[in-house]
């Protein structure tokens, strides 16, 4: 049993799917933010320029 757990931690096969998990999760979360800052700008110019034409 000891040399099972010994050769599943040092396994490194899984690591590499698990570093692209968190390398994307990341690159999402700076997506999402940076869409919802670009939508809020974005849509108070048109309001800006709405308001300006009427």
């Amino acid at each position: 049993m000891a040399r099972i757990l010994h050769n599943l931690w040092r396994d490194e096969a899984g690591q590499d799917i698990a570093e692209y998990a968190v390398m994307l999760a990341v690159i999402l979360v700076i997506v999402v933010g940076t869409i919802r800052l670009i939508g809020s700008n974005a849509n108070n110019v048109f309001s800006n320029v709405a308001s300006s034409i009427q």
